[in-house]
């Protein structure tokens, strides 16, 4: 496949929307398309865009909302967020510590301010419950989780964004295993990946590569709607299996992948993959 070319998924189910959901992917279409004809790069900051009322956070118009989950990664962090500080979109960046031991906190503190938030779990809960503390303070019309060690380029917003601004998809992966450059890392974290992928397919009758991706992009107002569960790393395939039952367009786009082995801080582990088997078949069967 073509580097920046999108595929959709679960094409059987996800050709039938109410006009509701498609007039909503217009109206996101139409907010970005005017930003760009105002100032050509989606650029500026929180206080010249409208307001609008909503449920929850008040809702800002052609915002882009990037939610980072941390944990433990203070040499990374601050690197991550000046990365997604150069996208040329308009966009607020929500950091959430999931109670960080290595002096991840006080980095975060230092970045607050302007187009960024900062909140703090007082005890570690995980990945899951991070990115839950995370969506319910978004305000923009899209949302990316962006992860805080360095695996994943900011520099691939635009594929991903594209198929949402579009009009095309309510949310896009990010594959690592659709012809991106990536780093050539562990061959049994590679098969346990398409384990839980293929599992995962079987269970949501979807066609992805990558299922438990970090890049994941959602209209905001579908991503708002999401009743998060999981607090760890089940998170992925609880979002993939809800998003299927939502019957959500979901395209997937080629990627960069730079992965860490462990000793350089990477965290999931095969108990996180067992978690991650038995949660495929939760929350397609009992949730």
């Amino acid at each position: 496949m073509p580097p920046g070319k999108a595929r959709i998924l679960n094409p059987a189910r996800g050709l039938v929307y109410t006009r509701g959901a498609t007039e909503s992917a217009n109206r996101t279409l139409r907010r970005f398309v005017n930003l760009h004809k105002v100032d050509g790069s989606l650029a500026g900051n929180l206080s010249e865009v409208r307001m609008t009322e909503n449920s929850g956070p008040e809702h800002v118009e052609g915002l882009l909302s990037v939610v980072i989950p941390v944990y433990n990664e203070k040499d990374f962090v601050a690197q991550v967020v000046r990365q997604v500080q150069a996208t040329p979109y308009r966009k607020e960046i929500i950091i959430v510590d999931d109670a960080s031991t290595d002096g991840t906190r006080e980095v975060v503190d230092r970045l607050q301010g302007d187009n960024v938030r900062v909140f703090h779990h007082e005890r570690n809960r995980g990945k899951g419950a991070a990115l839950r503390t995370g969506f319910a303070q978004t305000k923009g019309d899209i949302v990316i989780i962006q992860d805080a060690d360095l695996e994943y380029n900011p520099a691939d917003y635009p594929t991903l964004l594209q198929p949402i601004l579009d009009g095309r998809a309510d949310a896009v992966f990010g594959s690592r295993f659709l012809g991106g450059p990536h780093r050539v890392l562990l061959f049994w974290h590679r098969l346990g990946n398409a384990m839980l992928t293929t599992l995962s397919n079987m269970m949501t009758n979807l066609d992805l590569s990558d299922m438990e991706t970090g890049y994941k992009v959602f209209r905001g107002d579908l991503v708002r709607s999401l009743r998060i569960k999981s607090d760890r790393f089940a998170v992925e395939p609880e979002m993939t299996a809800k998003l299927a039952r939502m019957k959500a367009r979901i395209y997937e786009t080629p990627i960069s992948y730079s992965g860490r082995d462990y000793a350089q801080g990477k965290k999931i582990t095969w108990r996180d993959g067992l978690s991650a088997l038995w949660h495929i078949f939760r929350f397609r069967f009992f949730d």
